[in-house]
Parts: structure tokens; sequence; C-alpha cells
């Protein structure tokens, strides 16, 4: 029989690319997404990291249900601004979750910053908690430069600006494939699926 482990997301798009990145490290895990046990509210994500954001969720889910959970937090770290939005991404518009004005934001603040010093990355911070209180947690990074100006349809959040290095097209320009492969939260599952796998087999 094999063990479920809940995912703190109600986005079936990151259920699904979890699932597939766990079977493809051969481990037979049934995994849910939180929608399972709508009677759980959303955990705020009052840390000052990624880490914590990732824990606090994680750790909230394994009370909750009693069973192993994973969570992430992830933004866009921009160089020139220190390392913001980071944990500020999906509200940097100080509204959440409004995509194009956390963009246009974004984008107006960068205005006279020169071409060779618009480095950025995607961070994500991925969390395992088991109910018994053990946690780990693993990070994915995707390196890439900001365009002046928003390309490609694909995506959400900041993925029309940033530019993978290595590539001449926005992430918001590849396909889910070529994205999956490369991004920082594809990074992320895949470093913890070995986790998943010493911990809860």
């Amino acid at each position: 029989m094999s063990t479920r482990l809940i995912l703190a997301t109600r986005n079936q798009h990151k259920v699904a690319e979890l699932r597939a990145i766990l079977t493809d490290a051969g481990l037979d895990v049934e995994l849910v997404g939180a929608d399972a046990y709508p009677e759980i509210p959303d955990v705020p994500e009052t840390g000052v990291t990624f880490a914590e954001n990732a824990l606090l969720k994680a750790h909230a889910l394994a009370r909750a249900t009693g069973l192993p959970a994973v969570a992430d937090d992830s933004g866009l770290c921009v160089d020139v601004l220190n390392g913001a939005p980071g944990i500020f991404s999906a509200r940097w518009s100080g509204k959440h979750g409004d995509d194009l004005a956390n963009l246009d934001l974004l984008l107006a603040q960068l205005s006279d910053i020169a071409e060779p010093h618009r480095g950025a990355h995607f961070f994500c911070a991925a969390a395992l908690a088991l109910p018994d209180g053990t946690e780990r947690v693993v990070e994915g990074r995707l390196l890439g430069t900001l365009r002046a100006a928003p390309a490609g349809t694909n995506g959400f959040g900041y993925d029309p600006i940033l530019q993978p290095l290595g590539d001449t097209r926005t992430c918001a320009e590849l396909t889910a494939d070529e994205k999956n492969a490369i991004s920082h939260r594809g990074q992320a599952f895949r470093a913890l699926a070995p986790v998943v796998k010493a911990l809860i087999g």
C-alpha cells in the first residue's frame, strides 16, 4: 500500500508536476493536493525567507492531517534590488496575485538599469515535514536576466520577463515541458525526491 503524501497547494499543475517527478524517481506514493482536505485553512506566509514559509505550510499540513506534507515557496530575486521582490514577489505591487501590476511595477523600477546589470533568478525552497516534526528543505534556482518588456504568453507571474541564461527566449516563451526541465521548482522537487524516498520510502 502506497504512502499518502500531501502537497500544500490547490494548483493541480503543481500537483501533477511533483507526482511525475516522484514517479520518475521510482517512488510509490499517493500524492494529493490541499484541496483533498478543504476543511484545512490556508496557512499565512509569515516567514521572512522562502524556507521559513515552506516549512510553515508543510508543518501545518502535517499536523492537521497526520500525513507527511510537502510545501514550496518561490519568487523572483533581482540582483540590483538586493534579492527583492523575493518573498514578496506575489504581492510586490501591494495586492496579492496581481501578476500584471507586479510586472509593471518591477519593470518601472528597473527602467534605467542597463542590460549587463539586469541579472536575476527564480528561487524555490521545497520543504518536507513529517507528523513527528522531522523536516528537510531543498532549494532550486533558475538563473537569468530580465528583459525590458514582457514576451510570451505561457507561464505566469514574472515568466514573461525572465530570460534563462543560455536561452534567447523568456520563460513565458518556453513550452511547459521546456520550462519544467529547467525551472526552479522542478529543480527543488527533483532534489526533494530522494529525501522523500529516504524518510517515507
